[in-house]
């Protein structure tokens, strides 16, 4: 069956319970049972292949031995075994538990809920999953990710859930061209639903050929998600596509001073949407140096991305406008990005990108940490021909990022392009809003200037319409005395 099949079938069975109300609830109600069915897949992978295998769910737990049955238990008895089932998972014991298998299983069930009420829905929701998705055959493994897409398209309609999905083609680019190499250490400080971990873990496709470069992949990619729901999806996406156990920490990034970072919390590559917009409390902002303070959530997430990178260290990220051209504390990060890191490229994305959560203008910055900026490259990608404005039926596609891609290897300054060298970002106070592109001829006045001469070419003007109306109703008269 199709993706949208699949997708469509589970929605409608879960429409017609009491219990799911919008997209969020489906999302996080098909998320949970999606990573149990998944991590059974993997327990049954690591006994049949791993000398030191150790039991990591409980026998009347694993998916295999409550789901897999479609005449198994229903109804009342299913919601009265799934009620068990979360108080034992959140209770495991993981005292004896060296590779963090039973610590992931119980930290992912303390944020998760059964929100549906039917246990006879419930059981059929659970046959749909088991009729359409067997990790066994390969193909159906692609299947489960293309399923997994679709749910967190779905995000960006549920209201607020919609700030922790990045759209694919964004993640994609940014990774593209931040290019990191299968071994570096990767990290999101803010993965959400983890789209550019996986958008990195698919741009080594090939380049994974032994089981060292396995064991590479499994050790190299780090991520830190602050709030449950996404943790869950994040975690999930991951193992579908092959993280045994992935290193994700539920936690907030921004609480850590950034003077009590050691050599092991540092990265070579960061790819990250930090959330913008939201304002954090004041002993969180007291995490980064005094001077650089503020409550605005992106500015503080710049200060400890550039704690985290190591010298050479690379970054790839989303900002909103109000970053460039912010003063104050902003200046401040800015002056310090441009001295310890080389901003060497921003990209200036099409308006409603992130539409419908948020219609805020924004922009990807890439820069490399240990040496000075010494000029920006600014790029305005336009909006593609025959879109007025991008939405959940006419998403922002990759084949849209192809302008941009063709420029970046080989750079002219254009209508749409342009260098600022180091020492004209400092004349203007470290503002970085130089995506307008204004001609070098044109002039820009001061508003008391402007407005004087626009008085004054606007009464050039009208003496000339007056002259011309002038000129015909003289030719009309003539026209009449003949």
């Amino acid at each position: 069956m199709a993706v949208s099949g699949t997708t469509k079938a589970l929605k409608d069975i879960m429409r017609i319970d009491a219990g799911i109300n919008g997209d969020a609830q489906y999302i996080e109600q098909i998320t949970w049972m999606l990573f149990l069915k998944a991590f059974d897949f993997k327990e049954q992978e690591w006994e049949s292949t791993e000398n030191d295998y150790y039991a990591v769910v409980p026998e009347p737990y694993r998916w295999r031995n409550w789901a897999d049955d479609a005449e198994g238990i229903t109804g009342d008895a299913l919601l009265a075994h799934i009620d068990a089932m979360f108080k034992g998972l959140r209770k495991l014991d993981t005292s004896e538990d060296p590779k963090k298998r039973k610590w992931l299983i119980r930290s992912i069930m303390e944020g998760v809920n059964n929100f549906m009420k039917s246990g006879t829905l419930l059981r059929q929701v659970i046959n749909k999953i088991n009729d359409d998705i067997d990790f066994f055959s390969m193909p159906s493994g692609h299947l489960f990710n293309g399923i997994y897409e679709n749910m967190l398209k779905d995000l960006q309609s549920a209201g607020k859930a919609g700030e922790f999905y990045t759209p694919r083609p964004v993640t994609r680019f940014i990774v593209k061209m931040v290019a990191p190499k299968l071994g570096e250490s990767i990290l999101d400080p803010a993965c959400g639903t983890g789209g550019f971990l996986t958008s990195v873990i698919d741009s080594y496709k090939g380049s994974i050929q032994s089981a060292k470069d396995y064991r590479k992949l499994q050790q190299s990619i780090r991520g830190i998600e602050k709030k449950p729901f996404p943790y869950l999806l994040c975690v999930t996406n991951l193992i579908a596509h092959g993280i045994d156990v992935p290193d994700i920490r539920h936690d907030n990034t921004l609480r850590k001073p950034t003077a009590e970072y050691t050599l092991k919390d540092k990265v070579e590559v960061i790819v990250t949407n930090p959330p913008f917009g939201g304002a954090e409390e004041k002993a969180i902002s007291q995490s980064v140096p005094a001077d650089l303070r503020n409550t605005e959530t992106a500015d503080l997430f710049l200060v400890h991305i550039m704690a985290l990178l190591n010298d050479g260290g690379r970054c790839g990220m989303v900002l909103p406008d109000g970053f460039l051209f912010g003063g104050g504390v902003k200046s401040a990060i800015k002056q310090k990005l441009l001295a310890d890191c080389n901003l060497h490229t921003i990209v200036r994305l099409p308006k409603d990108v992130f539409a419908p959560y948020t219609n805020i203008n924004t922009n990807l910055l890439f820069f490399k940490k240990g040496m000075p900026t010494k000029g920006v490259w600014f790029y305005r990608l336009e909006m593609p021909e025959g879109y007025k404005h991008f939405s959940k039926t006419r998403p922002m596609l990759d084949d849209h990022f192809a302008p941009v891609e063709a420029w970046w290897t080989n750079r002219t300054e254009s209508a749409v392009s342009q260098y600022v060298p180091i020492e004209d970002i400092i004349a203007a106070d470290y503002n970085l809003d130089f995506c307008g592109f204004p001609h070098e001829t044109q002039e820009i006045l001061p508003p008391d200037e402007f407005i004087a001469n626009y008085l004054q070419e606007k009464a050039v003007i009208s003496a000339h319409i007056e002259s011309i109306l002038g000129r015909i109703a003289d030719a009309m008269k003539q026209e009449d005395m003949g």
